[in-house]
């Protein structure tokens, strides 16, 4: 199955709008047994997530999994810091790459793949609000044209 692919759990759809992805690479997280079952019960939260580099390892950091319902005394603090498990030489690019300034690692999306919860985490660089504006207007268009198109098809 291609990166990015599985059973989606959580979408971060604000990282595409304030920041344009340069690169993507799918990593495995080091989670807790309550963790898991939370994230297939769908509560999680990528909105203020991003990655940190730290001594040679990366960390998923400000990523809210809710408490498990059933969790009761075993249940795990919810923006705990998760480590990523990743090659060193992936760590090693991304790491190099986030010392570029304006440069971010955020997470776009956790899902479920052959049975291993993933992050897919973007190598991302902010974009300007005049950026933002050129490409709400080019949605706009688009859905124009695809509404014109439909309605002539008709």
């Amino acid at each position: 199955m291609p990166k990015g692919e599985g059973n989606l759990i959580a979408q971060n759809r604000k990282a595409r709008h304030d920041y344009a992805v340069l690169e993507t690479i799918e990593a495995g997280m080091v989670l807790k047994g309550t963790e898991i079952k939370a994230i297939r019960n769908r509560r999680v939260n990528l909105k203020d997530g991003y990655v940190r580099i730290r001594d040679g390892e990366a960390f998923l950091v400000n990523v809210h999994i809710s408490p498990y319902e059933q969790g009761n005394l075993f249940n795990h603090d919810p923006l705990r810091t998760r480590k990523l498990l990743m090659h060193k030489k992936q760590i090693a690019k991304l790491s190099a790459e986030a010392k570029n300034t304006g440069i971010a690692l955020i997470p776009l999306k956790i899902y479920i793949k052959d049975g291993f919860a993933k992050v897919l985490i973007g190598v991302a660089k902010g974009k300007k609000q005049y950026d933002k504006r050129q490409d709400l207007k080019k949605k706009d268009m688009n859905r124009e044209i695809n509404r014109t198109l439909r309605e002539r098809q008709r």
